[in-house]
This record gives structure tokens, C-alpha cells and sequence, in this order.
């Protein structure tokens, strides 16, 4: 299995465990989880980083759980593995921006299990990094489907039904609507 980092710094020698910008909210003895660490995505998840850093976005996917209705209605006849949801606004920063994959030893990381992210609480050297210069190519090649919408609001609900939903950078929103 493939551990990824995503960056727009192409120079990255070592990782560096820090701290969370904000730190959440964590169950009883899982609070460590604010603490220094080195994240990684693993391959299967990587869809969730091929977007500039700071692109709010929302990803779908089926899960074990989702209903049939669910899957028929967010994913409307489309055999995408996910959907990414991007504000129209920020079409030509996707289609524009190059960003660098990392990718990172195993060993010294933990899985959390959940939506393919690993931590280590070591600091760790990559073992390669390649730029992405076709993001919505990346994208297609990772079997996801983007939606353009002109405000999240546009797929409200999205967080409330049976499908895993994971909003990345919602707080740069360029609409109102805030989850």
C-alpha cells in the first residue's frame, strides 16, 4: 500500500510532525491526535488531495451502509467511484494549479481508519515526489466524477445521508453557506 502526502512546496526533504491548526474535538484517549503528528492519505483516498490546498471541496463515496435510494440520487446514473464537489468559481484554479505527491514510507505510520488517513508521530523522509499538473486529469484518472456547484448550499443535506461525505477547506467557501 502507497502512503501520500499532497503539497504545493516541491522541496520537501524530511516531514516534520506539528501540531494541528485547530484543534478538534477527540474521543477519551485519542486526544494525542492534536498533538505533533505526520499525516498521510493512502492511495485509495488520494482523491481527496488533488485539489490546490486551499480548494474548499466535498467528496462522496458509497459505503457498506449507503442506501440504494442515496446512491441513485447523489450519484445520478454515474459509475464514478466518487463525486467531488467543487464551486464553479474555482474551475480555472483547479484546472491551473500543479501540486506535488509525495509519497512516504510505511513503517512508521498508524492507520486510523478513517477515509484512508495514516499518522506518525515520527518525523519521516519521502521516498519520492512527483507534480500533478493536470488536477482534473488526476482526478479522472482516480475514477472521480467533478460537479461544479455555485455554492455548497446547492448540495445541501449531503452530510446527512448514507453516503461517506468528507468536506475539505469548507471554511474558504467563497458563498455564504457554511456547514
Amino acid at each position: 500500500m502507497r502512503l501520500l502526502h499532497f503539497s504545493d512546496d516541491p522541496k520537501i526533504v524530511r516531514f516534520v510532525p506539528r501540531p494541528v491548526r485547530t484543534p478538534a474535538r477527540r474521543p477519551p484517549g485519542r486526544e494525542w491526535l492534536n498533538g505533533p503528528l505526520v499525516w498521510a492519505i493512502d492511495e485509495a483516498h488520494l482523491a481527496l488531495y488533488l485539489f490546490p490546498r486551499d480548494c474548499p471541496r466535498i467528496l462522496i463515496w458509497p459505503t457498506a451502509m449507503t442506501t440504494r435510494e442515496d446512491r441513485e440520487f447523489w450519484f445520478a446514473g454515474s459509475a464514478a467511484r466518487m463525486i467531488a464537489f467543487v464551486e464553479r468559481s474555482r474551475l480555472d484554479e483547479l484546472a491551473e494549479a500543479s501540486i506535488f505527491r509525495y509519497e512516504l514510507p510505511h513503517a512508521e505510520f498508524v492507520d486510523l481508519e478513517d477515509a484512508g488517513m495514516w499518522v506518525s508521530r515520527a518525523a519521516v523522509s519521502p521516498l519520492r515526489v512527483d507534480e500533478l499538473t493536470d488536477l482534473p486529469g488526476e482526478l479522472r484518472a482516480a475514477d472521480v466524477e467533478l460537479r461544479l456547484v455555485d455554492s455548497f448550499a446547492d448540495i445541501g443535506g449531503v452530510f446527512d445521508c448514507s453516503l461517506h461525505a468528507s468536506g475539505i477547506r469548507l471554511r474558504n467557501a467563497r458563498a455564504a453557506t457554511r456547514f
